[in-house]
């Protein structure tokens, strides 16, 4: 194995590295040998450049960013005004409603004839009579009628009650509910709950009925075959008392016997109301 011999020791030899530019590079050009002088800027170079005082980066302008808008609370202001209009418009609405004449509300429910604007004098005849009296309409809701009117206390009678006394509670503001005679019992009694204690209210059977139930008042008729019809509801509502044809007439303290009238003694005719 042989060695070999060494030769010379060889010196590394350095470079000299000039000043960065003010853009921290060096500056364009090949580098100087060792030992060599810098020949200064060059020519395109400008004054300065070797301190830091060339041309540099462009100053960054700062972007301001906006704040994101907060929606919580204008979701609840708008929330709060909906609900406000929302409170005044039903309040407003209520009140109009609840301004209206009771006419015009039961003119609203299906069903309801409005005898009064027939203007048939048979039955807006508000005379005292003595006797039986034709009528009308089955079951009748106004005309001439007995001088004693029946008792409208919530009454409920078991039995048919004469037409002359049952049409003076109509005049009187009464709302006479009438049904079919042979309705089941179960019926009977819920007709009876709407009635029974209430005042200017009265019922009774009613042969030859051509429906299950009829309601009326003076000159308001509302007829059906089932006693759980909400219109019977509203109808009471809508009707009783109000419809008086002599408002402040009582119910009280009137007829409270059952069957048909007997004929009027010879002679008999209208008697002061």
């Amino acid at each position: 194995m042989s060695m070999s011999t060494p030769g010379p020791e060889r010196v590394p030899s350095t470079v000299k590295v000039d000043k960065t530019s003010g853009q921290g590079k060096p500056p364009a050009g090949p580098a100087k040998a060792a030992g060599a002088k810098s020949s200064g800027p060059k020519g395109g170079a400008k004054p300065g450049a070797g301190k830091g005082g060339g041309k540099g980066r462009k100053p960054v302008t700062p972007v301001k960013v906006a704040g994101s808008r907060s929606w919580g609370p204008i979701a609840m202001i708008g929330g709060v005004s909906l609900v406000a209009i929302l409170i005044i418009g039903f309040g407003t609405y209520s009140v109009v409603r609840g301004s209206r004449d009771w006419t015009d509300k039961v003119a609203e429910i299906q069903g309801v004839v409005n005898y009064r604007a027939q203007k048939n004098p048979a039955i807006d005849s508000q005379q005292h009579k003595e006797g039986p009296q034709q009528y009308a309409t089955t079951p009748p809701v106004g005309g001439a009628h007995n001088n004693r009117w029946q008792n409208c206390m919530g009454d409920v009678y078991t039995e048919p009650i004469a037409n002359e006394h049952a049409v003076h509670s109509l005049e009187h503001g009464a709302v006479w509910v009438t049904y079919k005679q042979g309705l089941p019992a179960d019926q009977v009694a819920v007709l009876a709950k709407k009635v029974q204690g209430t005042e200017f209210m009265l019922m009774s059977p009613y042969a030859g009925l051509d429906k299950s139930v009829s309601v009326q008042v003076w000159g308001y008729q509302l007829k059906t075959d089932d006693v759980n019809d909400a219109r019977i509801d509203q109808f009471i509502k809508d009707t009783r008392m109000v419809a008086s044809k002599e408002p402040g007439a009582p119910c009280s303290s009137g007829n409270t016997t059952t069957g048909p009238l007997a004929a009027a003694p010879p002679g008999a005719g209208a008697t002061p109301q």
